[in-house]
């Protein structure tokens, strides 16, 4: 496992509290917490080490905690940031078991240049998640699906995307992931859109009494 994405902790067993996160956070150091099948396990994490490697994480991404001699493989599940001032408080991870199967989101990147968009078409990602189930050894980073050979009017379907071997697909296999359309038909849905928004509304059957 590369080494951005390995993470070195320790176990948090004293100061909970609101309080003694700010502590830590005074300090330099980041309150966390490992769920999983067990009891939560509360750990304490380098602000400098986290911030440095976070950029390399991914809700599909597996990290390995190691905290004293013990080592958890994990997914970050959510984190809590104070935007103000550009510092994370708090980190959740989630331990997966080797052998058993999870379930997460992953992203759904499209790849190539689809005709239709040469003839003057536009080109909508209409799926940008899609829900699997796998061991942890076949978590794909994303899952890609190539609209190079799409023309205007076709549509992308979630059971013409490639997936990986061991993957299983939650999501409705007919779900459009995406369509190219012609800038005709988009520009008169739009103006359609408009002139609904600015029509007078129908006279009610009182107005029209008083007339």
């Amino acid at each position: 496992m590369s080494d951005n994405k390995s993470l070195k902790a320790e176990l948090r067993t004293e100061d909970f509290g609101s309080a003694g996160a700010r502590r830590l956070l005074r300090a330099k150091r980041i309150p966390a917490v490992i769920y999983g099948k067990n009891a939560p396990v509360h750990i304490i994490l380098d602000s400098r080490e986290f911030t440095n490697k976070m950029r390399h994480f991914s809700e599909t991404a597996l990290l390995k905690i190691t905290v004293g001699k013990k080592q958890y493989e994990c997914l970050m599940k959510d984190y809590q940031e104070n935007l103000m001032i550009g510092e994370i408080k708090h980190v959740d991870f989630f331990e997966v078991t080797r052998g058993q199967a999870l379930r997460t989101l992953v992203s759904l990147i499209l790849k190539g240049n689809p005709v239709g968009t040469k003839e003057g078409g536009v080109l909508d990602q209409v799926m940008h998640e899609v829900e699997i189930e796998c061991l942890p050894k076949d978590l794909p980073a994303a899952l890609e699906a190539d609209v190079s050979a799409m023309k205007i009017n076709q549509s992308l379907h979630l059971k013409d995307v490639v997936i990986p071997a061991g993957v299983k697909v939650l999501d409705d296999l007919s779900k459009t992931v995406a369509s190219v359309k012609g800038v005709k038909a988009e520009t008169a849905a739009v103006v359609e859109e408009v002139v609904e928004a600015v029509a007078p509304a129908e006279p009610t059957k009182d107005a029209k009494a008083k007339k």
